[in-house]
C-alpha cells in the first residue's frame, strides 16, 4: 500500500466501506494521512480496526447512514461536517446487486439498486460540493463498473444504476470545470468482493464445480487477463485521482478491467 502523508489534514468519506473495495480504498487513504468516515452494513468494529491499523494519524470515524433514505444520508453529512469540518474527498462506493430478467425482476429490489447505486451519490455530491467550492478543492471518485460502460443480461438495475452514475460523474465535472474541485469514476471489472463471492458460489453451485472451478471460470468468461482486479490497485488509483497528479483528470470513466472493455 502507498504510505505517503499527501492527504493529511484532508477529510474523507467512503460510503460502503465495511468490506471489499471500499474498505481497501478507505484503508489507503487513511494511510495516505487523511481523516476517514467509514460507511456501511458489513462487520464495523473489524473495518474499523484495519483502518486504524494503518492510519497516520488522522482520526478514523463510522457513520451508519442507510442510503436508501435521504434524510439519513443528510444527517451523516452534517455529522461529518461537525466532526470534521467540510469534506475534502468523497468516495461513491455503496452498491448491491440483483440478478434476474427484466420481466421478472422485482420492484422494490429495482428501487434498492437505484437508490444505493446511484440516488445515493447524488445526494453525498450535492451535500459536499458547497462545502468543496468554499476551500476550492474537492476529489468526488464514483466507484462505477464496467456495467458503467457495458452491458450483461439479467443485471438491467445495476447497469442502469451504473450507467447513471458515469453520467452523474461526467455533470458534476463540468459543473466544477473551473475550479480545483475534479469528479471521475473508476470502472472496476471483476473484484472478489463479498458481492462477487456470492456470484461464485451461485456459479459452483449451478455447474456442479468446487469454489475454485467456478471462480476460474467467472473471471475468465469476460476478463481477458484472467486474474481479478484487486482493491488495493483501485485504492492506488483513488490516491492518484487525489494526487497533484490529477488535477486534470475530469470527467473520466477508468476502467481498470483487466481487458474486459478492450474486447
Amino acid at each position: 500500500m502507498m504510505m505517503t502523508d499527501t492527504l493529511s489534514e484532508r477529510s474523507a468519506l467512503v460510503t460502503g466501506s465495511t468490506s471489499g473495495i471500499g474498505l481497501g480504498i478507505a484503508k489507503a487513504l487513511a494511510a495516505s494521512g487523511a481523516n476517514v468516515v467509514l460507511n456501511g452494513f458489513g462487520d464495523v468494529d473489524a473495518a474499523l480496526a484495519e483502518v486504524s491499523a494503518v492510519a497516520r494519524g488522522g482520526r478514523v470515524l463510522y457513520a451508519g447512514a442507510d442510503l436508501r433514505k435521504p434524510e439519513e444520508i443528510e444527517t451523516m453529512m452534517q455529522t461529518v461536517r461537525q466532526e470534521l469540518g467540510e469534506l475534502d474527498v468523497l468516495v461513491n462506493n455503496a452498491g448491491i446487486q440483483h440478478v434476474a430478467p427484466v420481466e421478472e425482476f422485482p420492484v422494490e429490489k429495482w428501487d434498492d439498486v437505484m437508490a444505493i447505486n446511484l440516488t445515493s451519490a447524488f445526494h453525498t455530491t450535492r451535500l459536499a460540493l458547497p462545502g468543496m467550492r468554499a476551500k476550492n478543492w474537492g476529489r468526488i471518485v464514483n466507484v462505477a463498473s464496467v456495467h458503467g460502460l457495458v452491458a450483461s443480461a439479467n443485471k438491467s438495475a445495476y447497469v442502469a444504476a451504473k450507467h447513471g452514475l458515469v453520467g452523474l460523474t461526467k455533470v458534476t465535472a463540468l459543473e466544477t470545470a473551473k475550479t480545483r474541485v475534479t469528479c471521475n469514476a473508476i470502472c472496476p471489472g471483476w473484484v472478489l468482493t463479498p458481492l462477487v463471492e456470492a456470484q461464485v458460489e451461485a456459479r459452483a453451485l449451478r455447474d456442479g464445480a468446487d469454489r475454485d472451478t467456478a471462480k476460474d471460470a467467472l473471471v475468465s468468461e469476460k476478463q481477458p487477463s484472467g486474474e481479478f482486479v484487486t482493491p488495493e490497485q483501485l485504492a492506488k488509483l483513488v490516491l492518484f485521482l487525489c494526487s497533484d497528479a490529477g488535477d486534470q483528470v475530469r470527467g473520466v470513466a477508468w476502467n481498470l478491467d483487466g481487458g474486459w472493455v478492450a474486447q
